[in-house]
């Protein structure tokens, strides 16, 4: 199925979590912030939430600065 990354589409098997495509996309789990179609899903839930097919997925890293 296909998934929208952070504006680009990816093809990811169905039934891939929100940890999945993390992992694929070799993103760090510290100070990272995901939504998913614009809802924030909090960490303790990326293990076990399914990405949807279509879905856009946002990769947000914080960054310290002014």
């Amino acid at each position: 199925m296909e998934i929208k990354v952070n504006g680009s589409w990816c093809e990811f098997p169905d039934d891939t979590t929100v940890a999945d495509v993390l992992d694929a996309k070799g993103a760090a789990r510290q100070g990272v912030a995901v939504a998913v179609n614009g809802e924030v899903v909090p960490r303790g839930a990326w293990a076990d939430s399914v990405v949807p097919k279509g879905a856009s997925i946002d990769v947000l890293t914080a960054v310290q600065g002014g």
